[in-house]
C-alpha cells in the first residue's frame, strides 16, 4: 500500500468534520470559543454623560465662577434637580451630569466653604472636559462584535457591557481519548519491569486544553480484539475518537481490525511522513475516528498537524498557526520517501535540530518549541539554508 502525502491525508480529515451545532453560552464558558455570529449592542454604553473625575459639575461658560454648590451626584441614580446659573454640582466618577451641565471641574482644582465654590487652579481646558458623553463607547444597535472572533476576556468584557449574558458559539468538540497496549499502566501507578505509564492521554488532553475542546480519558485497552472492538463500541457520543497505538502492522497492532469489527469505515492508512507513519482516519457512529501512533513524539507531532486542526474546523477556531521560515543553524542530511518533523529549537532567527529524533523521546520534545519540517526528497541542507519550522502548539 502506498504512503498518503501529508497534505492530502490532512485534506481528507478536515472532510470528515463538519461543524458543529451553534449554541447560546453563557459569557462564563465562551472563553476561548469562536463567536458563530456578529453581535450588537443591546444598549447604549454610557446611558448617560458622565463623569470621569471626582469633582464639579459646571457650565464651562460660567468660569472661572464662584459658583452656589446645589448638591450632588453619585453613580448609579440621575440628579434631582438640573443645575441652575450659577450653581455646581459635587459629582463622582461615574456619576450622571445634572441637566444644564457640559463640563467637570476636578476637585484638586476646587475650594469649597459650605455652599460657596471658588476656581483655585487653572480649570478645565474646553468645554466637555472629565466628561464620558453619552454613546461614547457605543450607540445601541451598533456592531460589537463579529462573527469568527476568539473570544478573550476583553470581548466578554464588552459583550457583557453591551447587554448579553449569552454569545452564539459552536458546541465544543467531544474528543475520546483511548490508550492502547498491554504494556500500560496509569499515569502515577507503580511500574514494574516493562510496564510504561500512559503517557499519551494527558499530553492530548493538554494538547486540546486551549482550543473548544472536551477531552476524556476513556482508559487503557490490552492488544486483545474483543477488548478493543468492545471500548470502539462504547465510545458513543464522542465527535471524535482518539486512538493512540497499535496502529501499525504487527500481530498484536489490532486498532484497524477491531475498528471494522466495531463497524467503523476505514478512509486511510498509514502516511508518508517520520515521525508518524501509521495514522489512520475514519468514522465510527458518526465519530470521527483518528488512531495515531503510540510511540509519545508521534502521537504528538500527528495530533498537532491533524487533530489540532480538525477541531478548529469542528468549532469554528481559526486554523493553528502554519509554517514560517527560518534560518538553519546546523546541517540536516537530505530526506527519502517522508518528510520528516524534527524537533528544534529557535534563538533569535535561527533554528537547530534538536540531538535525539527518536519517535519514544519525550526528553527532546520537552526541550523543543518547534517542528522543523523536511519535505519528501529534500536535498541535504546546510547553515545558513532557510527551513519552515511549525510552532509546537
Amino acid at each position: 500500500m502506498s504512503l498518503l502525502p501529508v497534505e492530502e491525508a490532512l485534506t481528507r480529515i478536515l472532510a470528515l468534520g463538519t461543524p458543529l451545532p451553534v449554541e447560546p453560552a453563557p459569557l462564563a464558558a465562551c472563553l476561548g470559543r469562536t463567536l458563530a455570529a456578529d453581535v450588537a449592542a443591546a444598549r447604549v454604553q454610557p446611558a448617560a454623560d458622565l463623569s470621569a473625575m471626582d469633582g464639579y459639575a459646571i457650565r464651562f461658560a460660567e468660569l472661572p465662577g464662584p459658583w452656589t454648590l446645589a448638591g450632588e451626584s453619585t453613580p448609579g441614580r440621575l440628579p434631582d434637580r438640573a443645575l441652575a446659573p450659577g450653581e455646581a454640582m459635587r459629582i463622582f466618577t461615574g456619576a450622571p451630569l445634572p441637566a444644564g451641565a457640559d463640563t467637570v471641574v476636578v476637585q484638586e482644582e476646587i475650594e469649597a466653604e459650605g455652599t460657596a465654590v471658588r476656581l483655585t487652579g487653572e480649570g478645565p481646558p474646553r468645554p466637555g472636559a472629565h466628561v464620558r458623553p453619552a454613546g461614547s463607547d457605543f450607540a445601541a444597535a451598533a456592531p460589537l462584535l463579529t462573527a469568527g472572533t476568539r473570544l478573550g476576556p476583553a470581548h466578554l468584557a464588552l459583550a457583557a457591557m453591551g447587554g448579553h449574558g449569552t454569545l452564539p458559539v459552536r458546541r465544543r468538540a467531544r474528543v475520546a481519548l483511548l490508550s492502547t497496549g498491554n504494556e500500560l499502566v496509569p499515569v502515577g501507578a507503580p511500574t514494574h519491569g516493562l510496564d510504561l505509564p500512559a503517557s499519551n492521554a494527558p499530553m492530548l488532553a493538554a494538547l486540546l486544553a486551549p482550543h473548544a475542546a472536551d477531552a476524556e480519558d476513556r482508559g487503557i485497552v490490552p492488544d486483545r480484539l474483543a477488548p478493543l472492538a468492545r471500548a470502539f463500541e462504547e465510545a458513543a457520543g464522542a465527535d471524535v475518537l482518539v486512538t493512540t497505538g497499535g496502529a501499525s502492522v504487527g500481530d498484536h497492532d489490532l486498532v484497524r481490525p477491531a475498528l471494522v469489527q466495531a463497524g467503523a469505515a476505514i478512509d486511510f492508512w498509514r502516511i508518508a511522513m517520520k515521525p508518524g507513519k501509521p495514522l489512520m482516519a475514519g468514522m465510527l457512529d458518526g465519530a470521527i475516528v483518528l488512531g495515531l501512533p503510540g510511540n509519545p513524539v508521534s502521537a504528538f507531532v500527528t495530533a498537532r498537524l491533524f487533530l489540532l486542526p480538525l477541531v478548529a474546523r469542528m468549532t469554528g477556531e481559526p486554523a493553528p498557526a502554519s509554517t514560517r521560515p527560518m534560518t538553519l543553524a546546523a546541517p540536516l542530511p537530505a530526506t527519502g520517501i517522508r518528510a520528516e518533523y524534527l524537533r528544534g529549537r529557535t534563538e533569535g532567527d535561527r533554528v537547530a535540530p534538536l540531538s535525539g529524533q527518536d519517535s519514544a523521546g519525550l526528553a527532546t520534545l520537552a526541550q523543543a518549541d518547534v517542528l522543523i519540517v523536511r519535505p519528501r526528497h529534500a536535498p541535504a541542507a546546510r547553515p545558513g539554508d532557510v527551513v519552515d519550522v511549525l510552532p509546537i502548539a
